[in-house]
């Protein structure tokens, strides 16, 4: 199994990105998708998910409203689009796969595979 994430970058404050991570080798459609983050001298914490079917998406409070989740499983992929992104919001962005649902979807130790993360940082 690889998931691999991509669209990372340097970006002013208020700006724009959006992350796609890419699925191979298990049956993308039987996985909640998840996303996680982990700042510089922070632990990773949990930023969006996606459910199997696609229709329930959740958010860390933090990035609700600016954040949005999506799946294409016909590509095999997740995304998450960033907007009106701000410093803090720096950080190595991960992907993940799950076959948990209910409140287990917000740890991190209820995902079955990892993707390698891509750096997102957000200057001031």
């Amino acid at each position: 199994v690889q998931l691999v994430e991509s669209g990372g970058g340097l970006v002013q404050a208020g700006g724009s990105l959006r992350l796609s991570c890419a699925g191979s080798g298990l049956t993308f459609g039987g996985y909640g998708m998840g996303w996680f983050r982990q700042g510089p001298g922070k632990e990773r914490e949990f930023v969006a998910r996606i459910s199997r079917s696609g229709s329930t998406q959740y958010y860390a409070d933090s990035v609700k409203g600016r954040f949005t989740i999506a799946r294409d499983d016909a590509k095999n992929t997740v995304y998450l689009q960033m907007n009106n992104l701000k410093p803090e919001d720096t950080a190595v962005y991960y992907c993940a796969a799950s076959t948990s649902s209910g409140s287990g979807v917000l740890n991190s130790s209820n995902y079955n595979y990892w993707g390698q993360g891509t750096q997102v940082t957000v200057s001031s």
